[in-house]
């Protein structure tokens, strides 16, 4: 007899290329309602840019939605399977992937936790997708991470024997798929021995549907169909009946994972919705490990439609399996997710998520439970957070669908585009900078490099700009004041144009704790009329150095202090006076330091001649607090922009001497010294001291 339970399936999985068949496969998890009523998404003022943060824990992303997602403007995030699954002692990435119940403990957090994490994200404006594994069960018997004993597959608290495929439809000896190019095999067999759910079944859809429908009356905002291709699509258009409305009334978003093979293929599911496009990632690979100059074809490449896909560089199964780029590929890789958000094609997805040296590894855990995501640790790689990618988002948002301009490739190593007059891009996939002149549809003026978060500028004169463009860097600028008319599917937005306000950027250096963030208040409504729940975010991608942009009036002098939040919401205010500045008609800059009065403060330019390895990057760290107090973690992160010469002004203490060093982190984080004896500096009474020094 069935024993269906009304606790819906959970999310997806991935195709689980290269995963070791012993160790079982993927993992799905479950949820069940909880009487919380979630806040309404509302992300009407951001993009379509998806953050996939995978396999972060449920506390982390509501804290990256809160600080980082909301204020970049990122639309949407993508969690991992909120279900309990299998959990065994290796602790396993893929345990995920094999559902034990549909409870929503999980090992990313309690279900109140899961929907605490939603509601942060939607009081932040940011979607939440959950990966819906719902193609099958666990492969392995044993014990969930809430406590449930599986001791045979095909028997779960939610479904008997009875619900999944067998020999009846699965025409091979063992019930596995061994021939991918057989479409029954495919759909009706196991995908490496997990259970296959009878999805032709209306009592199998009924309770996925049902599965689903308990995350939409949470909030959740729409589903990564995991393993779609092993689900006939017309079981997936059955399933998608059957689902209710979000919380703010719409249908919810369903892309589907299509993992490449000769059958089906990916045109067979639009009718069910979007599909990843995984020839995408892989045209991307090919350019970025060859001549980037093949881009200017990449529209009619073979990728999918762009009304009918989702894009991205890697994802979990692909940076693993080596058949898409990841975080090992240092700048080249960063260098092929701007140009994703550049490019005008599909919805984007930015993947952050942790750092490996073994394919089956785990996130960092306590006894399986995954812990807070710690991006200054060197365990995680926050990409989502990096400088050039949060600016490259509110470039994308701005261009909207603005259509392709301007193309121009200069080498096969540098190419540039415009996206109409609302904004310009350029990359050099190359290994020393490259200054060339570009022709533009954006109007005269100056205009901020985003990559840079505004630390450069470029001048268009007469629809022409002299870019340099750094070594497997980019340079992009985008116009505010434009609107598109012609050659649109829309508007653009940016830094050009007459306005009532102008730029404030605050730079604050402060060491925090995990969990804890660093915000701006002060006197102006645009800094929360010192309210410190209105408090504006900062954002950790250079940390120690927190940073964040606001728009204040013109012609306006105003105060300001910076306070630190922890997960609590607890407030701590810096101990010195209040801080000044005033607004002219210009941008204008503020750098700080935590603690440090604006009055006994002055200013020091390190520069450090040194060359690294792609990955690598230079510090300054030293024996005050303004340089970490030669703790390596609050190390001072140096600019590559005038590579070899790494360079950052730092805000430090007058009238003090101090010593200090230099070292370069690599990808893993692993820190090398540079040779020989503390340097040393003191500082006096004026400003504008520099230091000019060489790795030893």
């Amino acid at each position: 007899m069935t024993r269906f339970r009304r606790t819906p399936r959970p999310p997806g999985a991935l195709r689980r290329a290269g995963t070791a068949v012993a160790a079982g496969a993927l993992a799905l998890a479950g949820a069940v309602a909880l009487p919380a009523a979630p806040a309404q998404a509302d992300a009407s003022a951001k993009g379509d840019v998806i953050a996939n943060l995978w396999e972060w824990n449920w506390d982390s992303i509501a804290s990256e939605c809160t600080n980082v997602l909301g204020p970049a403007g990122y639309g949407a995030v993508q969690v991992a399977p909120p279900a309990e699954s299998l959990k065994q002692s290796s602790y396993y990435w893929w345990d995920v992937y094999q559902p034990y119940s549909y409870n929503l403990n999980s090992r990313f957090g309690t279900a109140a936790k899961f929907a605490s994490m939603v509601s942060a994200c939607h009081a932040a404006g940011v979607k939440v997708y959950t990966d819906a594994v719902i193609n099958h069960t666990a492969a392995q018997t044993g014990t969930g991470y809430n406590g449930t004993t599986v001791t045979n597959k095909y028997d779960t608290p939610d479904w008997d024997r009875a619900d999944y495929h067998d020999s009846t439809s699965c025409p091979t000896s063992d019930l596995t798929i061994q021939d991918y190019s057989n479409l029954t095999q495919v759909q009706n067999c196991e995908l490496l021995g997990l259970p296959d759910l009878k999805t032709g079944s209306d009592t199998v859809r009924a309770g996925i549907a049902d599965f689903l429908n308990d995350q939409l009356a949470l909030g959740v905002d729409g589903f990564r169909v995991d393993a779609a291709k092993h689900i006939p699509e017309a079981d997936l258009a059955a399933i998608e009946a059957k689902l209710t409305d979000t919380t703010s009334g719409k249908d919810p978003y369903v892309f589907q994972e299509i993992y490449p093979g000769s059958t089906p293929q990916p045109a067979d599911y639009y009718a069910s919705g979007d599909v990843l496009d995984f020839t995408y990632a892989s045209k991307l690979k090919s350019a970025f490990q060859g001549n980037v100059s093949d881009l200017a074809s990449i529209a009619s490449s073979g990728i999918l439609p762009a009304a009918n896909s989702v894009s991205f560089v890697t994802n979990h199964d692909t940076e693993r399996n080596g058949l898409h780029m990841s975080y090992k590929d240092g700048d080249t890789y960063k260098l092929a997710n701007l140009f994703q958000l550049a490019y005008k094609w599909s919805t984007p997805t930015v993947y952050a998520s942790w750092e490996w040296t073994q394919s089956d590894q785990a996130p960092p855990n306590s006894s399986g439970f995954v812990t807070n995501t710690d991006c200054s640790s060197g365990s995680w790689y926050c990409l989502d957070r990096d400088t050039a990618v949060v600016g490259m988002v509110a470039w994308h948002n701005a261009a909207d669908t603005t259509a392709v301009s301007d193309w121009q490739t200069k080498s096969s190593g540098v190419i540039g585009f415009g996206r109409g007059g609302a904004g310009f891009f350029a990359l050099n996939n190359g290994s020393s900078s490259a200054t060339y002149t570009f022709t533009t549809s954006m109007a005269d003026g100056t205009y901020k490099n985003v990559i840079d978060g505004g630390a450069s500028t470029v001048t268009v004169s007469g629809g022409s700009a002299s870019i340099t463009i750094p070594a497997k860097s980019a340079v992009a600028f985008y116009n505010s004041s434009y609107t598109c008319t012609v050659g649109c599917d829309d508007t653009g937005g940016g830094d050009g144009g007459s306005s009532s306000t102008v730029s404030a950027t605050f730079n604050e250096y402060a060491s925090t704790t995990s969990g804890t963030s660093v915000y701006v208040v002060g006197s102006l409504s645009a800094l929360g009329a010192w309210d410190t729940s209105k408090a504006v975010p900062l954002s950790s991608s250079g940390y120690p150095v927190w940073s964040g942009e606001v728009s204040v009036p013109i012609n306006t002098s105003f105060t300001f202090k910076y306070i630190k939040k922890d997960a609590s919401g607890n407030v701590t205010w810096e101990s010195n006076a209040n801080r000044s500045a005033s607004a002219v008609t210009s941008a204008l800059t503020v750098n700080s330091s935590w603690n440090v009065a604006t009055a006994d403060a002055t200013d020091v330019t390190f520069n450090e001649y040194a060359t690294t390895d792609w990955g690598t990057n230079v510090y300054v760290v030293g024996s005050i607090a303004s340089l970490g107090s030669w703790n390596t973690s609050d190390a001072i992160p140096l600019s590559s922009a005038a590579y070899p010469t790494w360079s950052r002004m730092v805000i430090v203490p007058r009238s003090t001497a101090f010593t200090y060093k230099y070292i370069k982190k690599d990808g893993s984080g692993n820190v090398t010294w540079e040779s020989g004896t503390n340097r040393s500096y003191t500082t006096g009474s004026s400003s504008g001291y520099t230091t000019s020094d060489t790795w030893k």
